[in-house]
């Protein structure tokens, strides 16, 4: 295509010149090819002038929206891709924990095509291992965003990244005021770090992530002024009445990344507005953790602000100040390995009795995205809440690394730490009945028994979730969550679904019908009738 253009430029070029000397003669041609040399030095003048004009000269008012500079190659926030035909194939190296889904609704195009164009993944693909090199073929669409990828996914999830890292350690050794900051959450008194680590926590989000964005929006970890109005105002720019407090922001900002984040990687979001109503779709080369960003501060921040958030002088700056400089998307280590898959977990009830399905994936915690879990009741002739005496079990040995009110978290790798691994969360047990923390058990011991403790809930039963390296882990997504074989399914919408194992199938129902209860236990199979003997 390129020589072809090239072509068909220089046949006008001598075309042109024919043209001119036979018409005007060989002065009138100099005269013309003069000018046009200069008309051409003045515009790329214009333009060399126009781009070294900074930002900051630009100065906002009430009444005059802020100028926002000219789409520029050589900016790395605001540059712009070129467009591409229908199907071009276009270079992409894979990153931390893609998959074939995801890609496809990124690039606009189908897993099909890109198997198609790359003979080599095999035919069971679950995540992909970084740096794999690929083509897929891309269906452009206009309105792409910045390119700039500002933090890796292993840098958003609570995973290996911050193993070992204490957001109050952290907090207690700046000069700002918030380590004396304190707030009551989940039943106790907490200062500032400590709220991030419990956020962090419960949500699975980096705790180095979290105090990050507090210093960048309101400077607490290093001003020692405290700013009357932070419990009061919206400091991390969160809608909502009922979120001023700093507790309240930090619950509804998790919220918010963790849907951001999991959605996109699923397929599920790829564009957002701007302040002023500027439509931006996600550029498909970005990572989920740039993208949660990017959307994040497109919310909070006038369109100018936006830009400088999300470029190498914004948030990332602030961040690289607190915590030392780091590897690029690209060369961060993968929290995901490529070709992930479940460990061996069985039904958490014994076997022969049988259970209702009563939620398909829905959120692990909170009310957003990720759609991790899925919910069992026991049986029982009454509805709603009540004492069951019922046994949850062990899906896995492990150790009890972390309990909470209803809430145990198994650890599966025996290192005692929820942030490698593969860790599972039940929630809604008696809180009473937990077993302690750091009680080591069996696959098939007891875990305690079902009911309406932590969290909201209409009925008894238990709710599991699974984390890998601190990533929630879909469901019913390219690794799904596997009971005996017995294989989860999302649904339209979330509490749907189904789980298969070989040719039979259950539909989750909040109702005790006969066609959502699965029977603990190996598969059964008829047993064939013996072959009758010939007579001689």
């Amino acid at each position: 295509m390129r020589n072809e253009r090239r072509y068909v430029r220089d046949k006008t070029k001598a075309f042109s010149l024919n043209f001119f000397s036979s018409f005007f003669g060989l002065r009138s041609l100099f005269f013309v090819v003069v000018f046009t040399i200069v008309l051409s030095g003045c515009v790329r003048k214009e333009r060399s002038l126009e781009t070294a004009v900074p930002t900051e000269t630009i100065v906002p008012t009430e009444t005059v929206r802020p100028a926002v500079p000219t789409p520029d190659r050589s900016d790395p926030v605001r540059r712009k891709r070129p467009k591409y035909m229908p199907g071009e194939l276009v270079d992409y190296t894979a990153m931390d924990g893609d998959t074939l889904p995801g890609l496809a609704a990124r690039f606009n195009t189908t897993e099909q095509e890109i198997r198609a164009a790359n003979p080599i993944l095999p035919e069971r693909v679950t995540t992909l291992p970084q740096g794999l090199p690929m083509q897929i073929p891309i269906y452009y669409r206009s309105g792409w965003g910045s390119s700039y990828k500002i933090l890796a996914d292993a840098q958003f999830v609570n995973g290996p990244a911050d193993k070992g890292f204490s957001a109050r350690s952290y907090t207690d050794r700046q000069p700002g005021w918030f380590k004396y900051y304190n707030v009551w959450s989940d039943n106790r008194n907490l200062r500032g770090g400590e709220l991030i680590d419990y956020i962090s926590q419960v949500y699975s989000i980096s705790p180095r992530l979290l105090l990050a964005l507090v210093q960048y929006l309101t400077g607490a970890l290093t001003d020692p002024v405290y700013r009357d109005d932070f419990n009061t105002a919206s400091v991390l720019r969160m809608p909502g009445e009922r979120y001023k407090t700093l507790s309240g922001q930090l619950n509804q900002l998790a919220e918010f990344f963790n849907d951001h984040y999991y959605s996109y990687k699923a397929g599920n979001f790829s564009e957002y507005e701007l302040q002023d109503g500027t439509l931006v779709r996600v550029d498909p080369w970005l990572n989920a953790c740039s993208v949660v960003l990017q959307a994040y501060f497109a919310m909070i921040f006038p369109v100018r602000e936006y830009y400088e958030a999300i470029g190498p002088d914004g948030f990332v700056k602030t961040y690289k100040e607190m915590f030392g400089d780091f590897p690029s998307v690209e060369e961060y280590p993968a929290h995901l390995p490529g070709s992930l898959e479940q460990i061996e977990l069985r039904l958490p009830f014994k076997d022969g009795e049988a259970w209702t399905y009563t939620g398909g994936p829905h959120t692990a915690w909170g009310s957003l995205h990720p759609y991790a879990a899925v919910d069992f009741a026991p049986p029982a002739n009454e509805h709603g809440c009540f004492v069951s005496y019922a046994d949850v079990i062990a899906p896995h040995s492990g150790t009890i690394v972390r309990t909470g009110t209803g809430m145990a978290m198994l650890d599966m790798d025996d290192d005692a730490d929820e942030r490698t691994g593969w860790v599972l969360l039940l929630l809604h047990l008696k809180t009473e009945s937990i077993p302690p923390v750091g009680t080591r058990v069996e696959m098939g011991d007891v875990l305690g028994h079902p009911s309406c403790d932590g969290g909201t809930s209409s009925g008894t039963h238990v709710h599991i979730a699974r984390k890998y390296n601190g990533e929630w882990m879909e469901a019913g997504g390219v690794v799904p969550l596997n009971l005996d074989n017995w294989i989860t399914e999302n649904g339209a919408e979330k509490y749907e679904g189904k789980m298969r194992r070989f040719s039979s199938y259950v539909i989750a129902s909040t109702s005790s019908e006969y066609f959502s209860r699965i029977l603990a236990g190996p598969p059964t199979y008829p047993t064939p009738s013996p072959t009758p003997k010939k007579k001689n």
